[in-house]
């Protein structure tokens, strides 16, 4: 089917809400994430590199975790806005039945379907193990016996280091700060106003020589000594050799859609529990699956707006989906941890979310401003007004004696 000018113009309006929803939810999910990684990041000199990389493999996750809501948001906002400025009132009384109108709607949930398949099916377990193997060497990246001004490095278990000003060659250091704990409890703070970096020839330590500088140090029992130096020479462990990092499949995360039905129907005994194996293919499937059935359930929804209100409206959406999402995790756990059907705990439920969504839409069709989801928003905002007339400050009456005065 051609697109027609309506279609266009209804897309067109749909997109750019959607498009902020979720260029906004992934970027707090990323600097949310990102903000754990930069206490690991901070300890290793490569840290801009691994963030970056970070970065780039957790976007296919993101985008597809926050494809449903923008989708849903984006729909609510346009037909809520034709709904107010009644356009959608010259639209259905051109003849333009309320199916025709949410055909461009689905039909781009067609499309996005094929993208979230895409993604959770193919990009995301790659860039899932992708992400893991980040993570793997910045564990085990340690120390490698650079220093980049101002960074706060981990030379040990129990050994800080950082310099003000350094050398490209990272060799020449100035204004040096160390902390050692040593194993008795004992901790020494060294201060340096130079110092010197050399590797040993064993590539397992280095040498700092230090200059002009000031040990403090703390015995167990609170005994305080200082020690002001000329030279002193303090011996640094590098980071040892790392462990290998596990093939990719070790966790459902990691399978793709192919490989997840290959071992979750397949005769031979699979290395991961089979429920979990199929609780991840219908879960995947079901959130891609859901997408051209938004439309069906956003459109009465911003029909039912304008009675309701907008906020009641998008907070009952906002929950349906919100019960939605709960229910494929909790549906994953039961069939994880107690080891039921994923059929039961995951496809069942998902099939009938999407024909409560058919059978809203239907129903919306004959009086597209009073269906179920209506009468749900309208109940729902007379809840929201109770609470705000609750908690809304009483104004204490005037007394007789100040009437009788005036």
């Amino acid at each position: 089917m051609i697109p027609t000018t309506l279609d266009r113009y209804l897309l067109r309006r749909a997109l750019t809400p959607m498009a902020a929803v979720l260029i906004s939810t992934m970027v707090a999910f990323l600097m949310e994430r990102l903000m754990r990684s930069f206490d690991l990041l901070s300890q290793t000199s490569e840290g801009l590199r691994f963030l970056s990389e970070l970065l780039v493999n957790l976007v296919p996750h993101y985008v597809g975790l926050t494809l449903p809501g923008g989708f849903f948001i984006g729909l609510f906002v346009v037909v809520n806005g034709l709904n107010r400025s009644s356009e959608i009132d010259a639209i259905l009384a051109s003849g333009v039945s309320l199916g025709r109108f949410a055909a461009p709607f689905v039909g781009l949930g067609v499309l996005l379907m094929f993208l979230s398949v895409l993604l959770f099916g193919f990009i995301q377990p790659y860039s899932r193990y992708a992400y893991h193997a980040v993570l793997h060497a910045v564990q085990n990246a340690g120390w490698n016996g650079d220093v980049r001004p101002r960074a706060l490095l981990s030379a040990g278990p129990e050994i800080f280091l950082t310099a003000d000003r350094a050398d490209p060659s990272g060799s020449h250091l100035q204004h040096v700060f160390i902390r050692k704990i040593g194993p008795e409890g004992r901790e020494d703070l060294l201060s340096a106003a130079a110092g010197e970096l050399r590797k040993n020839a064993d590539n397992k330590s280095v040498r700092l020589e230090l200059i002009d500088g000031r040990q403090v140090s703390t015995t167990k029992r609170a005994e305080v000594y200082v020690l002001n130096f000329t030279r002193t020479v303090v011996d640094l462990p590098l980071a040892p050799p790392s462990k290998p990092l596990k093939e990719r499949g070790g966790e459902v995360s990691e399978l793709t859609l192919v490989e997840l039905a290959q071992q979750g129907f397949g005769r031979a005994e699979p290395a991961l529990p089979r429920q979990t194996l199929l609780a991840e293919l219908y879960s995947r499937s079901a959130r891609a699956l859901l997408l051209p059935f938004l439309p069906l359930l956003a459109v009465p929804f911003g029909l039912s707006a304008k009675r309701a209100g907008a906020g009641s409206a998008m907070t009952t959406g906002g929950l349906l989906l919100f019960s939605f999402e709960t229910q494929m995790v909790l549906g994953q756990g039961l069939s994880s941890g107690a080891r039921l059907p994923a059929l039961f705990t995951i496809a069942l439920p998902a099939a009938g979310f999407m024909a409560a969504c058919v059978v809203t839409f239907l129903v919306s069709r004959k009086r597209p401003g009073e269906n179920p989801v209506s009468w749900l928003t309208e109940h729902i905002a007379e809840v929201f007004r109770a609470i705000a007339k609750a908690l809304k400050p009483r104004r204490a009456k005037p007394s007789q004696d100040a009437q009788a005065k005036v």
